[in-house]
């Protein structure tokens, strides 16, 4: 910052300097080029294969996150997909009153069933940051979108435009809630919730820009797709074995 400031001085007061301070606009170039190479870029990947619908990621996110308790208030849902003889596909939220469906199943004769967990894709491209007409929703250098709870209005536009249903009107605040990747954990080198207490890993989080990541490793061993693919909104949360059927 110092230089900077010195660099301005210098360039507006001595015009004749500019030859002599390139350098440091060239070192000044470099520092944040390397900053930003060092930003870490935030992702989640989902092992659709291991989850088993136990609910523990919703439970976790409600309770650290202070969702409200109805069922249409959600930072995280999981649901589960019935594929039934007749190749049809039944979808239905993942609560406490449907983890055992087996008399269903029968009824339907079912070919097939499993979990598919969702959350905000944090989006590369977010459709509900270009929405909103006060820019409360924004997303950080570190690849995360979030609300600023004390410029948003509450007008809903984000949650239209969300593609993914992510998005939610918090009932106490007023204003758009979602997931936040639990960003005041993972700004303190923590796991987000949902990730810390999945029995099966099947949650897996980390940096997309390094090698080390145990998402790179995931992106490294198997088959990647995202939700939704053909609306280039580009999401950071990446599943594998992903279904045909899910939508």
């Amino acid at each position: 910052m110092l230089r900077r400031k010195l660099l301005k001085m210098l360039t507006g007061a001595l015009p004749g300097l500019t030859i002599l301070t390139d350098p440091f606009a060239r070192l000044l170039a470099q520092d944040e080029e390397t900053a930003a190479q060092e930003l870490p870029l935030y992702g989640m990947g989902i092992q659709v294969d291991r989850c088993i619908g136990c609910g523990n990621c919703m439970e976790a996110c409600k309770a650290e996150n202070n969702v409200p308790p109805e069922p249409t208030h959600m930072r995280t849902w999981v649901e589960r997909y019935v594929i039934d003889s007749n190749n049809e596909v039944h979808v239905s939220l993942l609560n406490s009153r449907n983890r055992t469906s087996s008399q269903i199943d029968e009824q339907r004769n079912v070919l097939r069933t499993f979990f598919v967990p969702k959350l905000c894709n944090q989006c590369e491209n977010p459709p509900c940051v270009q929405v909103c007409p006060v820019e409360a929703t924004f997303k950080t250098e570190d690849g995360v979108v979030l609300v600023d709870n004390e410029r948003c209005m509450g007008c809903g536009y984000c949650i239209q435009a969300c593609p993914y249903g992510a998005r939610y009107l918090h009932p106490e605040t007023k204003t758009a809630d979602k997931c936040t990747f639990c960003y005041h954990r993972i700004s303190q080198g923590l796991l987000p919730a949902c990730v810390n207490v999945c029995p099966t890993q099947a949650r897996v989080f980390g940096n997309l820009k390094s090698p080390a990541s145990p998402l790179t490793r995931l992106r490294r061993l198997k088959k990647i797709n995202v939700l939704k693919p053909s609306l280039n909104t580009a999401p950071k949360v990446l599943y594998t074995d992903l279904d045909g059927e899910v939508r």
